[in-house]
């Protein structure tokens, strides 16, 4: 089972970029998509192309904001919208498929915003949705994956030292964050299996990041630790265009 994560960075966007095309070339069984930047029907319509997939979303009530959609070839056994926190359900941040063995979870993180200006929201998020995952790992184990608009460690970024509390997503209290996400029993699939490799998942738009190679890992795929013996796999696809974010996702052996 291959599952893979793509902040698409507008769906109605991508969608002229050769997007069914790509999602054709990825080929895989679930794809996690994130800021699609539409409604409901809107993405039910950028997808209508596209085959082989059931397709749910979650969008924010703000129109042209933020929005998760899941692609699935197995049909789930239920799909849980948001995390039940009136604070954080109204921008269309998470979506959840239910399987036999696990949940699958889809999330776009809050952003900090320029001049860090929803740093103390994203403080409140990050434990509100920590411990969401924590009520969903009581009944069975989480795969999680998304744009967690956080580099975790100095490998993960290309300047750390430039950015690094003054930069949205390099702040210590978003590292906190993160690492208290982690802390409640997940593990991230690309460092478990590349623990020393330089990779990243996002390049800004100007001065030619992307060319450059001046990026951030900040899209993840996590897993709760007793999942790790059934993962072959963690990786990231640099060379597939058509957002400012790339690919990211896990393998999983045959049950």
């Amino acid at each position: 089972m291959k599952i893979v994560s793509w902040n698409v960075n507008g769906i109605r966007a991508v969608q002229g970029k050769g997007f069914a095309e790509t999602l054709a070339q990825i080929d895989a069984d679930c794809i996690l998509l994130q800021e699609t930047k539409a409604q409901e029907d809107q993405v039910a319509q950028a997808l209508a192309g596209i085959d082989g997939y059931h397709v749910y979303a979650n969008s924010a009530e703000r129109k042209g904001y933020s929005g998760v959609a899941l692609l699935c070839r197995q049909q789930p056994l239920q799909i849980l919208r948001d995390i039940g926190q009136t604070d954080h359900d109204s921008e269309g941040r998470v979506i959840a498929a239910e399987y036999a063995g696990f949940y699958l979870v889809n999330v776009y993180v809050p952003n900090s915003g320029d001049g860090l200006s929803r740093l103390d929201y994203r403080q409140t998020w990050d434990r509100a949705f920590g411990d969401y995952l924590a009520d969903l790992q009581n009944r069975k184990p989480v795969i999680v994956g998304g744009d967690f608009n956080v580099a975790h460690q100095a490998i993960d970024i290309a300047r750390p030292k430039a950015n690094y509390n003054k930069s949205a997503g390099y702040t210590q209290a978003e590292i906190d964050g993160f690492s208290g996400i982690l802390a409640r029993g997940l593990v991230d699939s690309f460092r478990h299996f590349h623990p020393d490799t330089v990779a990243y998942s996002w390049w800004s738009y100007r001065a030619n990041a992307r060319e450059k190679n001046i990026g951030w890992r900040i899209d993840y795929m996590l897993a709760s630790e007793p999942l790790l013996p059934s993962i072959s796999s963690a990786f990231i696809l640099p060379e597939i265009a058509g957002s400012d974010h790339c690919p990211v996702g896990i393998e999983i052996k045959p049950a």
